[in-house]
């Protein structure tokens, strides 16, 4: 792990099910999650993916990266173009910064992920490897 250093992408298709599944797990039961008839007549043209799910998997992508033992400190994510079904979501990262600390060493890594209309997410994640993790 070290400063500058490229994440490999991750493509995430967007699916209804994967929309629905996020707000109900996250217990978001706003209709425009679920319903295309209610989303479409607010002014959506389909349904689209809430920040919980949008945060859940950014910090997917950094824990799948870094492996088990890796801790996220903090998820700090500001959303854009929404996730609509059928799209595909690329998220990629670059590794900021990192310190070494008693506790391992912990990085600042700036994410962003695209959608075919946009950017839905970015954001930074701090991530701490204890000693003896493994990237």
């Amino acid at each position: 792990m070290r400063a500058g250093e490229q994440l490999p992408t991750l493509d995430i298709a967007i699916t209804r099910t994967l929309i629905v599944a996020g707000a109900i797990a996250s217990r978001d039961y706003q209709d425009v999650h679920h319903d295309a008839e209610l989303a479409k007549a607010k002014g959506s043209p389909d349904i689209f993916m809430n920040i919980l799910t949008t945060n859940g998997l950014v910090g997917r992508y950094i824990t799948d990266r870094f492996g088990p033992t890796a801790i996220l400190r903090k998820v700090a994510i500001r959303l854009g173009a929404p996730n609509y079904p059928g799209d595909t979501m690329v998220l990629s990262g670059t590794v900021a910064t990192v310190d070494a600390g008693p506790d391992g060493e912990t990085a600042t890594v700036k994410v962003v992920g695209v959608n075919g209309i946009g950017k839905h997410v970015t954001g930074t994640v701090t991530v701490t490897l204890p000693p003896g993790g493994a990237a």
